[in-house]
Formats: structure tokens, sequence, C-alpha cells
């Protein structure tokens, strides 16, 4: 069942996405060459209990760490570990969520480590063009379907794939809600977008094949292939005119009448 949220709830998750955002803007300046994935999982662990929020990933059926953290053929799901340590040219996904007064925001970034090449920088303004050419399309009225086209259409276009196996979704006192929302669809499908909807868009882009397997620990996701894999992907409310993200900071967040 897709919940509709009201203004109060909207404001609780809207104070979660910032916790979520902040802590992204704090650990951006330690995402560099020599630095543990267990370091910045330390670091995000801190910056969400400042905020007096608690990470939500943290035991969620079992995952052992604050935030997901994972590097080049990683798609989803890294657990962070001290003898994984950054280098140049690596790219590096950060999926966290907050929880604040019961209700949680969700957010991932990919991210640059020290000098990378055109490669590792391209993968990473795929991933945010797939995101930002599904978003423009939301608003009262469209079907699901149309939003998610718009994900698998822009990356196709650069030659990339996208996740098959794993979705983004809807979000308020759980983690995980109804709608599920694939990197995939069918113009014209799908459930109607409607006011007061919260909702997770998360395209997640392999640069070859998108081919996976889950590694021994039960929860590392990579592509089979070995290729470059990015993620982007924030928490939004749709308004009565179009939409407002609200895991971000600026004013680039609300995007009103599109």
């Amino acid at each position: 069942m897709i919940h509709i949220k009201t203004p109060h709830e909207i404001d609780l998750i809207r104070e979660a996405g910032r916790v979520v955002a902040r802590a992204f803007e704090r650990i951006a300046p330690y995402v560099e060459p020599g630095v543990s994935t267990a370091f910045l999982n330390e670091k995000i662990d801190a910056f969400v209990r400042e905020e007096g929020a608690i990470p939500a990933e943290l035991g969620y059926y079992g995952y052992p760490a604050s935030v997901c953290i994972s590097v080049n053929e990683v798609i989803l799901h890294g657990i962070p570990s001290e003898r994984q340590i950054l280098r140049d040219g690596d790219i590096v996904t950060l999926d966290l969520v907050a929880k604040k007064n019961g209700y949680c925001g969700d957010a991932a970034r990919t991210y640059l480590v020290g000098i990378c090449g055109e490669r590792q920088k391209r993968m990473v303004a795929i991933a945010e063009e797939c995101f930002y050419n599904a978003v423009s399309l939301v608003k009262p009225g469209v079907r699901l379907g149309d939003v998610c086209h718009a994900i698998e259409e822009t990356a196709s276009k650069h030659g990339c794939t996208v996740a098959r196996e794993y979705t983004g979704h809807g979000i308020g006192r759980e983690m995980h809600e109804d709608p599920y929302i694939p990197c995939y669809g069918t113009p014209g499908t799908g459930p109607v977008l409607k006011e007061g909807m919260t909702i997770c868009i998360e395209p997640m882009i392999f640069e070859k094949k998108n081919a996976v397997r889950v590694m021994k620990d039960g929860w590392t996701v990579v592509a089979k292939d070995g290729g470059l894999t990015a993620h982007y992907e924030n928490t939004l409310v749709v308004t009565s005119g179009g939409y407002e993200i609200l895991t971000k900071l600026d004013d680039s967040g609300k995007d009103e009448a599109i």
C-alpha cells in the first residue's frame, strides 16, 4: 500500500533528509586516497548521531555498518573495512539512511577519489543525469513507468546498463515502503504519482553489462564483468506542482511547476 504523507510527516522526512545531506557535505573532504572505508563509516556514524538521528542501515537485516560503501565494480551494499583503502582513480558510493523522530531520509552519492580519469568522471555524471532526467517528469498524474523508463533510456544513450534486481522505493517511517521504483519501466504503466507521496529514485548504472553476483558476505553486490558502477539517489516528495528533493541543502532541491 502506498501511503500519502501528511504535511507534518513530510516535515519530519525533510528533517531526516537534511541529516543525510549534511552528513554527505561533511564527509566529502575525507573521501581521499589513503583513507579506509571503515574510517568513512565511523565518521558518517558520528555525523548522523550528532544530528540527533540514528544510522538506520546499522543492523538492518543484520547489515553490520552505518552506511553502505561501494567501490568501483561494487554496485551496492558494500561493507566498510579497515583493509579497503581508497586509491587515486577509485569511485566510491556512500548510500546512507538516517532516521530521526521516527522517519527516514535516504540518499546515495558516488564520489571521485583523488586523480580520476574521464572514464570515472563519466560514470558519476551519467548516474546523476539519469536521476535528473527521471525526476524532471515527477508531478501528480504521471505514471511511475514513465519516470523509470527515463532512467534506462538515459543510461542506454551513453552505452550503459541499469540494475534489474534492485530498485528505488517509497520511504517514510520505514526505510523501504511501496511503491518499488525500478531503474527501467514501460511508459504509461505503473502507479500514478500523487501529491504527498515520498519516494526514493536511485539510478544504479553499470559501465558494461548489468549481470551481478553477491559476494560470500551475503551483502556486497558486484558487476560480474568487473566494469565500473555508479549510484545516485535522493528522497523526494511529490508536490502540487512537481517535486521537492528532501536530501539536498541548496535551492536545487525545490522544483515546482516543471
